[in-house]
């Protein structure tokens, strides 16, 4: 059966969270089989580095990052903006290896306007001044990822809709809803102080595209969610932007397991390898 992958001019996802038991790697692994980007920006904490565990990196999350590799090797440009969970990769900030590059943050001229990317961790004060607290968290939220699985399995066996727990707590919580409020406040009137069209971020797990005006102008915000709990993707296409949802796309079923077979003898060094040789179309 012949395949038509979806030419898209610029794919921005974050907050992959490869090597911890709450990221959907499979799904996402399913998506960037159906896409054919000119441009992949990965908006940070693809690999999380801070709960990385040599027992735990199953097979499907390698495939991810083999499939990035493989798109590089094909044309793509990756580029790699750094965030919070993968902080050890800013050590290498402006290296570049063939078609992929690492960034901490990004401005791209799309179609005679300014688009600012980068994680958003910066405003994170609990980030920046207790990182232990910080990586504790993370470590509540891997388990809660867990027990909500359980729940979830639970549901299907008795046909019920699932459910996540983590967003429930985060929507009932006040001071979670305020800092998601604070962050896009922030970060929309930092856009509009330096006269960029949109912002797009990611960190905070929340898709997003919203309009944001202040007396001083305007600026698109857009947050391009997770592949934890949301699977969701940003794409810019014929000058618009939109949100990609794995959970709505009817067709992505017919990509799943498509190139698995064919990676899994293929060494990372030698994609790797294949980058360096191969120049963009």
């Amino acid at each position: 059966m012949l395949k038509i992958k979806r030419k898209v001019e610029i794919v921005v996802i974050s907050d992959v969270h490869l090597g911890t038991y709450g990221c959907h790697a499979k799904q996402l692994l399913t998506y960037l089989n159906s896409i054919e980007p000119k441009h992949l920006i990965l908006n940070g904490d693809i690999i999380d580095v801070w709960q990385f565990s040599k027992r735990y990196f199953p097979k499907s999350h390698m495939q991810v990052l083999k499939k990035i590799v493989a798109f590089a090797a094909k044309g793509t440009k990756v580029t790699y903006i750094t965030g919070n969970h993968d902080e050890m990769l800013r050590k290498f900030t402006d290296t570049e290896i063939g078609n992929i590059s690492i960034v901490n943050k990004l401005v791209l001229e799309l179609d005679d306007k300014k688009a600012w990317i980068f994680h958003g961790d910066v405003f994170d004060v609990s980030i920046q001044n207790a990182k232990w607290l910080a990586k504790l968290g993370g470590y509540g939220y891997d388990l809660l990822i867990l027990l909500n699985r359980f729940i979830n399995w639970c549901l299907e066996r008795f046909g019920k809709e699932k459910y996540s727990l983590s967003k429930r707590i985060k929507n009932s919580v006040k001071s979670a809803v305020k800092y998601i409020n604070d962050f896009e406040e922030v970060a929309s009137e930092l856009a509009i102080e330096n006269r960029y069209d949109y912002v797009i971020c990611g960190h905070i797990h929340q898709p997003k595209m919203l309009l944001k005006e202040n007396k001083h102008g305007k600026t698109m915000y857009l947050n391009s969610g997770d592949w934890v709990e949301n699977f969701t993707a940003l794409e810019y296409q014929f000058k618009r932007w939109k949100i990609y949802n794995y959970n709505h796309d009817k067709l992505s079923a017919f990509f799943a397991d498509e190139d698995i077979k064919g990676m899994e003898d293929v060494e990372l060094k030698d994609l790797i390898a294949a980058i360096t040789i191969n120049k963009p179309l």
